[in-house]
């Protein structure tokens, strides 16, 4: 008789499944909670005590680690010794397996979890009993996960058998799985034992979204979310409204929720290909709006808006008035939502803003690899550690003006320079090859729209040359923030003086690249 051993955690699906192979004469072996659950509805089961003659032990530690279970999956149907030492140790083949592992994620995804509790729901006989069995996809059939119970069972009724490229995808989609369940268990207890660079970095993610295609048309893409959620991320906001996010959509907005969370004041940041084109800050979302557009009306068409506060109706209406790609907030009025939604194409975004301070590590990739580092979220910038380097000390708006400015430019592409009062940006350099090129378009920009009186000018690392002080103070620039470090800072610093400029520097560089 074809045996099929099934034991989950996940037990959607697996009775009607379940009743079906008994259908096609198949014995079912099971344990513990699943063997109840099956037994319950009426299916008949063979306990896997039964089949190895062993007890169950250990707190269920050790079950299914037994030869006439692994015997039973990994012995080759086409060799006749593998058969042979089946039919002389009294091991029946197992040509079913169903199988999902003990609830490590969830576990560890509980607050306060401990780590015995953790460890306690590390699987060990599930992934034997799965590695074994798509080891052996030639003769057996291994199944993870509900959603492939259906094509399992079709193919049965159709052809009697499961087809040898079912049981290979079967098969490969276990490894992925396995591994995925080892990768969480080694990033959980790698974290739990403080090792900061670990000579093997594992990683697993869930696939989130197929995509339309890449960062152009030609490109594929698609969309994954790590395992264990971020909470404050835009792999986690909710879709309300409107099409499909885009490659890029998910870039934009990734780089806009990062620079938002800068702000415990109402803010409202608009971003273009990565860099933000206008960021305000005020008393209510409405005015924050109105700066951030002011900064620059011809840039955000086509962009990112993202507001810290619930947007209401009469904003909506000034967003509205635009084509923008995605309006994200934390919530949203009935009449907003309504107001927003007119347009059938816009993606309305939500996303929970509570856990928005909290950082974490990041990756990119490179050809052949990936770079990981700390997100910056530097607080040793903050303003008092800065050292006033000029003879003339800042004023209390500059002071403002400078600090704003500075938690702006640490999220522009460098080289980076950022012109701001101490409520919006008025012009933004950003991705040249050289500071003064950053310099000339951020004064440019500024001086377009009259907005330079009074601006503050920040540069995310030190000026190689004091070309740019130079430059600034000739356009009505009197403040600037910078990093310092470099060995003509003291040419700088003189020019800054010479124009009765004031200069700060912070000691943390904000490269973004």
């Amino acid at each position: 008789m074809t045996r099929a051993l099934i034991s989950v955690s996940d037990k959607a699906g697996i009775v009607p499944f379940a009743q079906a192979l008994v259908a096609k004469g198949i014995e079912i072996i099971s344990t513990g909670g699943t063997k109840k659950a099956l037994e319950d509805a009426g299916v008949p089961t063979v306990s896997v005590e039964d089949v190895t003659g062993f007890p169950e032990m250990m707190d269920g530690r050790v079950k299914t680690l037994h030869p006439l279970i692994h015997g039973g999956l990994l012995g080759r149907r086409d060799l006749p010794e593998h058969m042979s030492a089946m039919e002389k140790h009294n091991i029946i083949p197992i040509d079913f397996v169903v199988v999902n592992l003990y609830p490590f994620k969830e576990t560890i995804s509980k607050k306060d979890v401990t780590l015995e509790e953790a460890i306690e729901n590390i699987d060990i006989g599930g992934p034997s009993m799965l590695r074994s069995a798509a080891k052996n996809y030639a003769s057996v059939t291994v199944l993870t996960d509900p959603a492939d119970y259906s094509k399992v069972l079709d193919e049965l009724e159709e052809k009697g058998a499961t087809t040898i490229k079912t049981r290979q995808a079967l098969a490969a989609k276990v490894f992925r799985h396995t591994a995925s369940y080892d990768a969480l268990i080694a990033q959980y207890l790698t974290t739990s034992v403080g090792e900061e660079e670990p000579e093997k970095l594992t990683l697993t993610y869930d696939l989130k979204q197929k995509l339309r295609y890449g960062e152009n048309g030609h490109q594929v893409a698609t969309f994954y979310q790590e395992s264990l959620v971020v909470p404050f991320s835009i792999a986690n906001a909710r879709q309300l409204h409107g099409k499909e996010l885009s490659y890029n959509n998910i870039k934009d907005a990734d780089a806009a929720i990062r620079i938002i969370r800068e702000f415990d004041e109402p803010a409202v940041v608009a971003v273009k290909h990565m860099n933000p084109c206008g960021v305000g800050i005020a008393e209510t979302i409405e005015e924050a709006f109105d700066r951030c557009y002011a900064a620059d009306p011809v840039s955000i068409f086509g962009g990112i808006v993202v507001a810290n506060r619930q947007l209401d109706n009469v904003t909506a209406e000034k967003l509205n008035s635009m084509f923008l790609e995605i309006v994200l907030a934390p919530s949203y009025t009935k009449e907003a939502l309504d107001t927003l939604s007119k347009k059938k194409n816009i993606r309305i975004m939500t996303l929970d803003f509570s856990t928005a301070k909290v950082g974490g590590k990041e990756v990119v990739s490179v050809l052949g690899g990936i770079l990981e580092q700390t997100q910056d979220m530097s607080t040793e910038d903050t303003v008092v550690n800065w050292e006033v380097l000029t003879d003339r000390k800042p004023t209390e708006d500059e002071m403002k003006a400078m600090d704003f400015a500075w938690r702006i430019v640490k999220h522009v592409k460098s080289n980076a320079i950022v012109l701001a009062t101490s409520k919006q940006t008025v012009g933004i350099g950003a991705g040249q090859m050289n500071r003064i090129g950053a310099v000339k378009i951020a004064i440019e920009q500024a001086k377009a729209s009259n907005a330079i009186e009074g601006a503050v000018l920040a540069s995310d690392a030190f000026f190689p040359m004091n070309d740019s002080v130079e430059y600034a103070a000739k356009h009505g620039i009197k403040a600037i923030i910078q990093p310092g470090g470099s060995i003509k800072d003291k040419e700088s610093i003189e020019m800054a003086n010479k124009y009765g400029m004031t200069m700060l520097k912070t000691g943390v560089r904000h490269f973004r690249h």
